[in-house]
């Protein structure tokens, strides 16, 4: 099979049309007159993280509160390790953000006085369940942005530490594209299926985070040399057990509290940052105070049918079971577990290393929402913020022609794509890698076999597992595009499977219970407090460790 070969070329190309990357087109159009091509892997009316809604925007300033209470907030949850000043330039666009969401058609739920309907502290309730095709209808109104669907971005062109713009192959038809561009944003999501999931085999998919979101965004990075921060900071998600449902509706909407099976209240026990949430529950269920729950009974019959709408919008598999057991929460308590470990920069400060401007270290290179580190809690609306500094950013840096790659490197590029394709057969499938992959990294790595664990010499071998794998993998055939789509998607987990491993090792405490719980360090250190960066060099991971940048403070390249 021979692959077609397209040549694009755009003043700005975005990487993944979800969150960050549908916002950011629409402030470039606002910023500047030149052309914008998004490109992405599924369909931007259905895709990345809010492909199926949501009941709420988690990320608000609240009235009274002011943005700096919101780095505050996220500082703490973090154990300090964040950038203030991504926190800060984040925060203060949180508010504007919601209300373009608004006047774009979404509908923010008010009260009688007109005042948005809080939920939580630093949150609000909307009717979210269209989020996403509000964003990709305002994305189709403007004639310079182009949608390419069903593409996947796999690569970077970079030269001499500057953008040149992106590989990418047609998920349905044999093309190989050629895209370059004056200026690049990366909003590809974060990384889920590194880790073998709650369900594993036919029910993989059910997942807390989107299972399509292979961490493309960081192996692009890492593979061109861009330096990348906190990838040790992993996200445990507390979720209703089996159905992975959210458990934040329940504990801010009805204030449920986390109970142990003797009835008592454990949460206070081992403290309410989100990773400690996670530990406690691991704890009890260790110890022999298991199962753990929310405690939901004797909420009142209206509350138990806000619960029943609200996972409607987000999570109708909880809906269908109270429905389906005729035990709703008023009369049982939601039994709940931790999620297999992602690497999300939404949720904590995973990602690439970047100015305030979202730009990384490589030139033209901009990141937002989940691909951008050392800002973490950013959620929905953070995520737009992010996508309309970079955009801004981009707006003003782009170069003054589009340059091209050399022949030579299309072609070598074309034929190691095209060498998966005409292999007659390989040993192993892709499924079978990557349940390899998932095994390594959840019995040495610290996944949820390992009760999210992991010792300086499991993640040694771990290490020198997931090289073999890649080995393996650079072996492996297909026989139609989708199927070196999920090649290709392989080779990213594998790539950040890598880097998490170093991260998670050179990190020699254990700051996050559970998060990043290493068994030869069980204690936190004031010697880290530092950021734990790396780089590719030479084919080798280099770990840099960056000194905070303090309150007040702000970093630039």
């Amino acid at each position: 099979m021979k692959l077609d070969k397209k040549t694009l070329a755009t003043d700005f190309l975005i990487i993944g049309g979800g969150t960050a990357g549908c916002y950011a087109a629409l402030t470039f159009c606002e910023e500047s007159g030149g052309r914008v091509l998004i490109a992405e892997k599924a369909n931007i009316r259905r895709s990345g993280c809010l492909a199926a809604g949501v009941n709420a925007i988690n990320a608000y300033i609240a009235p009274g509160k002011t943005p700096q209470d919101y780095v505050d907030y996220a500082r703490a949850d973090a154990g300090g390790i964040v950038r203030g000043d991504l926190l800060l330039t984040m925060a203060e666009g949180l508010n504007r953000t919601a209300a373009k969401l608004e006047s774009l058609g979404l509908t923010i739920l008010k009260d009688a006085q007109g005042q948005y309907v809080a939920r939580g502290s630093r949150n609000i309730k909307i009717n979210g369940e269209n989020i996403k095709p509000i964003l990709a209808d305002a994305v189709a109104k403007q004639s310079r942005i182009t949608v390419l669907n069903r593409v996947n971005v796999f690569d970077y062109i970079v030269k001499d530490g500057r953008i040149l713009g992106a590989y990418a192959v047609g998920v349905d038809e044999p093309v190989l594209y050629v895209i370059s561009a004056k200026a690049v944003l990366c909003a590809t999501g974060g990384a889920a299926g590194l880790y073998r999931p709650n369900h594993p085999g036919f029910s993989r998919h059910k997942m807390w985070y989107p299972p399509f979101n292979t961490g493309a965004g960081y192996a692009m990075g890492i593979r061109a040399g861009a330096e990348m921060t906190t990838f040790e900071m992993r996200f445990i998600a507390l979720r209703c057990k089996d159905t992975i449902a959210p458990t934040g509706t329940l504990a801010q909407g009805v204030g449920a509290k986390q109970i142990n099976s003797l009835g008592e209240v454990y949460e206070q026990k081992y403290g309410i940052t989100t990773s400690q949430r996670v530990h406690g529950t691991v704890t009890e269920n260790l110890e022999g105070r298991g199962p753990c729950y929310l405690r939901t009974v004797g909420i009142t019959r209206e509350q138990d049918e806000e619960l029943q709408k609200a996972y409607l919008n987000m999570a109708p598999s909880q809906t269908l079971r109270w429905m389906e057991s005729g035990c709703p929460p008023s009369v049982q308590n939601v039994e709940i577990e931790g999620t297999e470990p992602y690497i999300v920069g939404g949720h904590t400060a995973s990602g690439y290393w970047v100015d305030t401007h979202r730009e990384t270290t490589i030139k033209g290179l901009f990141a937002a929402g989940d691909v951008a580190g050392g800002c973490p809690q950013k959620y929905v609306t953070g995520a737009f913020v992010e996508g309309e500094i970079a955009a801004r950013a981009a707006a003003k840096y782009q170069q003054d022609a589009i340059l091209l790659p050399a022949p030579g490197v299309v072609r070598a590029k074309q034929r190691w794509l095209e060498g998966f394709l005409n292999r007659p057969g390989a040993l192993h499938s892709t499924d079978e890698l990557e349940e390899a992959m998932q095994a390594v990294m959840d019995e040495y790595a610290g996944g949820i076999g390992a009760h999210y664990r992991f010792s300086d010499q499991s993640l040694r071998i771990a290490d020198g597992q997931i090289r073999g794998l890649q080995r393996q993998a650079e072996l492996l055939s297909a026989s139609e595009p989708q199927e070196l789509v999920c090649i290709l998607e392989l080779l990213e987990r594998l790539t950040l499977c890598r880097s998490v491993i170093a991260h998670l090792g050179a990190r020699k405490e254990t700051r996050w219970h559970s998060f990043a719980e290493h068994t030869d360090y069980p204690e936190s250190s004031d010697e880290w407090n530092c950021y734990v960066n790396s780089r590719m060099e030479n084919g080798g991971l280099n770990i840099l460790f960056r000194p905070l940048v303090k309150e007040g403070e702000t970093y630039e390249h």
